[in-house]
């Protein structure tokens, strides 16, 4: 953590407000906030209430991806990318019917390069756009309850521990990255090798079950809610053994 002048012990910022606010936006980045707002603009127009409800529904996500023919890898990695910019929406569903619909190894491979796009997409808009996307997007409580990783002198390390987790909040950790003063390629890097354990286990436990191996399917999904077990815990000590 910073010092101030004299030695004197740092003052911790309040929420997750950082050194970004003061820094000149790059032009790159406003291009890319204008950008992805107008297109989210556009999908609530279409959409509107049936969003949530689509990404909710495996069996949609499925029926519309297939629905695409020879385009379905791209509309599958437009979906990720959507998930994960409009962080409220839910990525489970998006990540089981990726692998149902192309395996392992294809589901894999395009939910982490959707991962990958929509993370730089983010990073562009927290950039451009600063503290108020984040508040739009997520209520305080979810904000501080990752304020204390962002807050930390070790953020990178905690950010990259925290993404191979199953079941932390990276939704939100992933906006609040854009607030510090990380290089984008190192935010991009970090969650897109940190979110491969939580992709795998459900692109796997997919691909075994459109395959009918429902035992092995039902084995990765045990191991997986282990994880996720075991990952809350260990996230709830972390954060309060950091903030005490």
């Amino acid at each position: 953590m910073e010092n101030t002048a004299q030695g004197a012990p740092a003052r911790r910022t309040s929420g997750v407000r950082g050194r970004r606010e003061h820094r000149v936006v790059r032009p790159i980045y406003v291009a890319v906030a204008a950008a992805v707002v107008l297109l989210a603009a556009l999908g609530v127009a279409a959409f509107g209430p049936r969003l949530w409800s689509f990404f909710t529904d495996g069996e949609a996500v499925r029926a519309w991806v297939d629905a695409q023919g020879a385009l379905a890898p791209v509309a599958m990695g437009a979906l990720v990318v959507a998930q994960v910019v409009v962080a409220v929406l839910p990525g489970e569903p998006i990540e089981l019917a990726a692998g149902y619909l192309f395996g392992f190894w294809e589901g894999t491979v395009i939910c982490l390069a959707g991962g990958l796009v929509g993370t730089l997409a983010v990073t562009a808009v927290v950039r451009a756009l600063g503290m108020r996307v984040v508040r739009a997007l997520f209520t305080a409580e979810q904000i501080e309850d990752v304020s204390w990783l962002r807050d930390s002198a070790r953020f990178e390390l905690l950010m990259f521990v925290v993404f191979l987790v199953p079941g932390t909040p990276k939704d939100a950790l992933t906006y609040v990255a854009g607030l510090t003063d990380c290089p984008w390629w190192r935010i991009a890097l970090i969650a897109t090798v940190g979110r491969i354990p939580s992709v795998v286990t459900s692109t796997l436990a997919a691909g075994f079950a459109s395959t009918g191996d429902w035992v092995a399917a039902g084995v990765t999904v045990a191991v997986t809610l282990a994880l996720v077990a075991v990952g809350a815990g260990a996230y709830a000590l972390a954060r309060r053994r950091q903030v005490a």
